[in-house]
């Protein structure tokens, strides 16, 4: 999470809600419950949603950028936003706007990275004795993730996690639009008994601080890409745009792929904007 800008005691602080992306993803089964064992390395990104929270009597949410999202116990925020003023004894309210910019449904954590920053942005304006990455789990699996506010393999359900040094690299990311459901995308993976091996996460981390290829994978992407054609596109595209290790984010819809430098990933970018106006399309860095 991002220092919070200048505020006066009453006026709003404004944060970013970093995305991710995952350099690879394998699932190695199924777990008792239906959840599944993964192996992956996540990487915070210098583009994200951003909120502006400020103290208030009761606690609201607006909600900008994203129509059909919702502003009760139906958006992440509010959830996480509601458990730790309840955790930490109803100190008081917040006001909390959130700016949407990331896609919905698109394997970039958007949601996620939302109810961690809204968590430690009220734990900063009410301090308590409340134990984050325990309420961070009870959200989701990918918040603890944002909570740690750095690059990380991640075990378990994907919060187990190990800090990794990965490199700072420049990247292009694309989203063609479509929406696609987690719980779908590994029902698919369910249905074909596709599991696959741990990641080589230092040959990941090699490639990515080199030129050639990186030798990561996710499990997701074939069963995914099979039923989107938009996704097959999207990855085609990233390649022809002279990027490389073109890959899947999570369970998509957004792919990624990596650039030498920032000038070719902003370049690359507005190639694909103008070849595809109707995608979402931005040039980022791992942080």
């Amino acid at each position: 999470m991002t220092a919070p800008a200048p505020a006066s005691p009453t006026g709003p602080a404004t944060y970013l809600a970093p995305a991710k992306v995952n350099l690879g993803l394998s699932v190695r089964g199924l777990r008792q419950g239906g959840y599944h064992d993964l192996h992956t390395v996540m990487v915070p990104l210098a583009v994200g949603d951003e909120l502006e929270i400020a103290p208030a009597p009761e606690l609201t949410l607006r909600v900008e950028g994203a129509p059909g999202l919702p502003a009760d116990e139906g958006n992440l925020v509010y959830r996480a936003a509601r458990a730790y003023l309840d955790a930490a004894g109803a100190p008081g309210g917040a006001a909390i706007t959130l700016h949407k910019t990331l896609p919905l449904a698109s394997g970039l954590g958007g949601g996620s990275s939302d109810a961690a920053t809204t968590l430690m942005a009220l734990a900063r304006l009410y301090p308590a004795g409340v134990r984050l990455p325990e309420l961070a789990l009870s959200l989701g699996a990918d918040v603890p993730f944002f909570l740690l506010g750095q690059a990380a393999l991640a075990e378990g359900m994907g919060e187990v996690l190990t800090p990794l040094p990965v490199p700072h690299v420049p990247l292009v990311l694309v989203n063609p639009g479509v929406e696609v459901s987690a719980r779908d995308a590994y029902a698919w993976l369910d249905g074909e008994e596709e599991f696959t091996p741990e990641l080589d996460v230092e040959g990941i981390l090699t490639g990515l601080a080199g030129s050639g290829p990186v030798p990561y994978f996710n499990a997701l992407q074939g069963p995914v890409a099979a039923r989107h054609a938009p996704i097959r596109e999207a990855l085609a595209a990233l390649t022809a745009a002279g990027l490389r290790a073109p890959l899947m984010s999570g369970s998509g819809a957004t792919c990624f792929a990596l650039a030498p430098n920032d000038d070719a990933a902003h370049a690359a970018a507005a190639t694909l904007r103008a070849q595809h106006p109707d995608w979402w399309v931005a040039a980022t860095r791992t942080l």
